[in-house]
């Protein structure tokens, strides 16, 4: 049996296996299906200062490889989540608690209210379904330098995971400006920006129009951005996107990444993340590797010819 224990800005994981955010909801519906105290940890669905309503519906639509959403950060607000959901959760596995906002100030309120109540708050920058916040503060480097700043601020006591969106210029240029910022740790991709049109009624099919894309289908893109986010940095960085089986994650870690964040297939196999921590364990074995963390930044690059 391989050591899958990871260790993250200094706490250790069981293993590297993490539900994302918006996937899993608070986890007490999967603890249902199985023990969710065998997950490395649990990203919450995003939490506010106050509750959030969500977008209209329809708000997923299936696509072929990939599924869009458009929930529009839907939750019921930071106190109910320490109230209702926290303390169950916090006897089951570690908890990142997936932080939301419309201004910085929302994102500087519940970092300060959440510090030192979970293991990481993850600084939600990146999400494409919100009109206001949301992925507005994490497209351009000095916003993502200046709301990470404000926001680690008020956290002194919980690392800050700062959550990257795919839909930019540089992800390696937006990495560093969330480190200059302060962030303890990255984690990449979120969701890219799509649009699916229902051809009989002319209209897209999601009520808000558009909506992030998610699933298999994105996975040699986040893979890549993973790679390039990592070598830029000094931080760790959490592999997300696409993610199916163990494989998959050991290509993200590989590329880089020290845990793995599993969304979309979730939706396809509830039993998805449990499945994926034995397919390590099986892998590990089969290809003598002692400990997972062993694998993370071994990518060895092919030597490109140089032609005229």
């Amino acid at each position: 049996m391989a050591d899958l224990s990871v260790t993250l800005c200094g706490k250790t994981l069981k293993n590297p296996v993490i539900p994302a955010s918006g996937t899993f909801g608070f986890g007490r519906e999967f603890d249902e299906i199985y023990d969710i105290s065998c997950l490395g940890g649990v990203a919450t669905k995003g939490v506010a200062l106050v509750p959030w309503e969500g977008n209209p519906v329809p708000r997923i639509a299936e696509s072929r490889g990939v599924i869009l959403n458009a929930v529009g950060l839907q939750n019921p607000g930071v106190e109910k989540f320490i109230a209702e959901d926290l303390p169950w959760l916090r006897q089951k596995t570690r908890v990142i608690a997936n932080v939301v906002g419309r201004t910085i100030e929302d994102y500087e309120g519940v970092c300060a209210r959440l510090d030192g109540l979970v293991d990481f708050l993850e600084l939600n920058i990146s999400c494409p379904n919100v009109k206001c916040g949301g992925m507005a503060f994490g497209i351009r480097p000095e916003a993502i330098e200046e709301v990470t700043a404000r926001a680690k601020a008020k956290c002194p006591s919980t690392p800050l995971i700062v959550k990257l969106s795919p839909n930019v210029e540089s992800i390696a240029l937006n990495a560093q400006a969330a480190e200059r910022g302060g962030a303890d740790c990255l984690s990449l991709v979120n969701t890219f920006t799509g649009m699916a049109i229902d051809i009989e009624r002319r209209r897209p099919v999601l009520a808000n129009n558009t909506g992030g894309v998610s699933g298999a289908g994105i996975k040699p893109v986040a893979v890549r951005m993973v790679y390039e986010a990592a070598h830029a940095v000094s931080i760790p960085v959490i592999g997300i996107g696409g993610i199916t089986c163990a494989e998959d994650a050991v290509e993200f870690m590989m590329a880089g990444a020290v845990a793995v964040q599993v969304g979309t297939q979730n939706f396809t196999d509830t039993r998805a993340c449990p499945k994926i921590i034995a397919g390590l364990n099986e892998w590990c074995d089969a290809h003598g590797v002692a400990r997972v963390a062993e694998l993370t930044d071994t990518l060895k690059l092919n030597e490109r010819r140089k032609t005229c």
